[in-house]
């Protein structure tokens, strides 16, 4: 590293402490900056979102396609400096009958008809799906105004599922406040799934995982290491005649592991023996996870929710997401809390996860 570039890193390291910006969410937002992709944003009816795409484009984040019309964006957010945005209305757009199209054959088996599919081509979170299916945008991100189910029912109806994957789920991103602790070095970690699929099935969890390892990768920027949590480790634990959490994690570890023998994964843990290297080397000697997991899959949205905001009011941990995985093309759910910078990160996460 040259000098000048030493200095930049200190520079900007120094900024993140200032601003309380995650030095890892920096990098994210820079990767993508280096790929220049096309994001649409589903919803110029938000302030919110009109404000992100003014702020994503002035950045260099990514390219946007803002679905909504030059006066209603101006009626929402009239201070908003609109120049490099592309703004797309359905209801005028030359590509709307094109998309009915693509939607029509996506959903005649399903008994739509070509009427049908003519008018659900111009609502807007349909329209950014079919843009994102016919390969007119990179990534697509909603929910600022609408429900998850409103959000990914057009990615499930047109986009659908990655290659051998089956399940859509989500995950959070950790950001520890900083990498002091010795249970994760890297102060980064991925939790799943904490937000769509409420009781998985073992097959659900063996893709969970598989999609949440690679999300890992490709955002957080660590080589991933996936515990398969239970209140049980290796068996010390079982629930047979209740719920059967126990042997369903069990399997899903053999699925995962079947499918992805590569993937350095291994369960059924407790949390601490996937954390605590003592405790790890104590419950489940040998394993090449046990100790030193860094993505965290959970066996029910119960235990994925309640642990990721435990670790974000307890731990002070920043959890970006839920990021969608197992899309065949990336399609991004906003809480309909979200902020601005949310909006921002989002965008920028959908841009790394790009092909």
């Amino acid at each position: 590293m040259s000098l000048l570039d030493k200095i930049k890193k200190a520079g900007a390291e120094l900024t993140d402490a200032l601003t309380g910006t995650p030095t890892l969410l920096r990098e994210i937002k820079e990767k993508a900056a280096t790929r220049r992709k096309t994001i649409v944003l589903c919803e110029g009816e938000d302030k919110r979102v009109v404000e992100a795409a003014a702020k994503i484009t002035a950045e260099g984040i990514a390219k946007i396609v803002l679905i909504g019309n030059e006066a209603e964006c101006k009626k929402v957010a009239p201070d908003v400096d609109l120049t490099g945005i592309t703004l797309v209305d359905p209801l005028t757009s030359d590509k709307t009958e094109e998309y009915a199209n693509i939607l029509y054959e996506a959903r005649k088996a399903k008994g739509m008809t070509k009427e049908q599919a003519a008018e659900q081509a111009k609502d807007r979170t349909m329209f950014g799906a079919l843009m994102l299916k016919a390969g007119d945008v990179d990534g697509y991100v909603s929910g600022a105004c609408h429900s998850t189910a409103n959000t990914l029912r057009p990615g499930l109806q047109v986009v659908k599922t990655a290659s051998g994957i089956k399940t859509v789920s989500s995950c959070f991103i950790m950001i520890a406040p900083d990498k002091n602790n010795p249970y994760n070095p890297d102060g980064v970690a991925v939790f799943a799934d904490c937000a769509i699929n409420i009781e998985p099935t073992a097959e659900q969890l063996a893709d969970i995982a598989i999609t949440s390892a690679a999300t890992a990768k490709a955002i957080a920027g660590i080589e991933p290491k996936v515990a398969m949590l239970s209140f049980s480790t290796k068996g010390s634990g079982n629930d047979d005649k209740f719920t059967q959490t126990v042997p369903k994690v069990q399997k899903a570890t053999e699925l995962a592991k079947a499918a992805a023998p590569s993937l350095a994964l291994d369960g059924e843990f407790q949390f601490d023996a996937a954390v605590a290297p003592e405790v790890g080397q104590l419950k489940a000697p040998g394993s090449p996870v046990a100790g030193h997991a860094n993505v965290f899959v959970f066996p029910n949205i119960n235990a994925g929710n309640i642990g990721y905001k435990i670790a974000q009011r307890f731990g002070g941990y920043m959890a970006i997401g839920p990021v969608c995985q197992g899309f065949a093309k990336p399609l991004n759910d906003l809480s309909r809390g979200c902020s601005v910078d949310d909006i921002v990160a989002t965008v920028a996460v959908t841009a790394l996860q790009a092909e």
